[in-house]
């Protein structure tokens, strides 16, 4: 059973830049290499303020104290927003973060990946897209997992068609022989009608259990839950074709804060020597969002 954070013992790691709705920290990712923990994640303003202005690469000894290592500014990547980074170590060495980036004036994201030798360099490292999306659909938040040879992607799909509706979200699925270009397996997580998560689902973080997959996703029931999601977990099959299928719903509650929103999202995890580390963004009682971590363990 995957043991989630109780929220008692969590320790604040990023404060967000101001006080105040529209003011984040978090999103993050996480990789352990050589015993220490390497954590890319989403910096924001308010609206009108500058959004989503930065992605941050940092590492830990601890899994508490952090180093920045890495910036990476929205302007380089001509966008109006950055979202949640995803970092990932190839089983070659080398190191990816895949970037959300929002195109101006519209509703539509994108995902560009940057590669490099060490995570220093990739403050540095050109970006390309890999995740273009479309005029139909906007594609954001991607959660990477390499695993018997293959690459597998879920990421948080967005319909274009209406101004109004484009917060709506599933959850899609793709695989890839590089991690470069992607095939897209269709959606295998949505929101359910009349429950916490009808408006939108995004899977936040994936685990093997043998060949069970285990997530975590953010939903939410309404529009105006936006930003606010709470906190969920779903399972799934590795496929006798090395594919992953849909994925179900746990008929749980979902996993809330205690600030009036309930916001808890973009849960992230890594096995340590001690157990499990989380870390996840939370709403605070001023509006704003957090970076927190969490340890949990042992893991089984």
């Amino acid at each position: 059973m995957l043991r989630l954070p109780t929220l008692t013992d969590a320790v604040t790691v990023v404060r967000p830049p101001s006080p105040g709705p529209g003011s984040w920290a978090g999103g993050p990712s996480a990789v352990v290499h050589e015993g220490e923990v390497h954590l890319a994640y989403r910096l924001r303003r308010p609206v009108g303020e500058g959004r989503g202005y930065r992605n941050v690469v940092a590492r830990s000894r601890d899994g508490v104290q952090l180093e920045t290592v890495a910036v990476l500014e929205r302007d380089a990547f001509g966008g109006e927003s950055l979202e949640r980074p995803c970092l990932v170590r190839t089983p070659d060495g080398r190191w990816r973060l895949y970037v959300s980036v929002a195109t101006p004036g519209t509703k539509h994201w994108r995902v560009d990946l940057l590669e490099a030798g060490t995570v220093e360099e990739l403050a540095t490292a050109p970006h390309r897209t890999v995740l273009p999306g479309s005029d139909e659909v906007a594609v954001k938040d991607p959660v990477v997992l390499h695993h018997a040879g293959r690459w597998h992607l879920w990421a948080s799909v967005h319909p274009l068609e209406s101004w109004d509706d484009a917060d709506r979200m599933t959850t899609d699925y793709a695989t890839s022989d590089d991690g470069v270009d992607w095939t897209w397996h269709g959606t295998v997580l949505a929101g359910r009608a009349g429950e916490w998560d009808a408006r939108g689902v995004r899977v936040s973080s994936v685990a093997l259990d043998g060949d069970r997959l285990v997530a975590t996703y953010d939903g939410r029931a309404t529009a105006a839950q936006n930003w606010e999601e709470v906190t969920g977990t779903a399972t799934g099959e590795l496929g006798s074709d090395g594919t992953f299928g849909r994925l179900h719903a746990s008929t749980e509650p979902p996993l809330r804060s205690d600030s009036p929103t309930g916001g808890l999202r973009y849960l992230a995890r890594v096995e340590v020597p001690e157990g499990l580390r989380w870390y996840y963004e939370v709403t605070t009682a001023t509006g704003s969002h957090e970076l927190r971590t969490e340890l949990v363990g042992p893991s089984s």
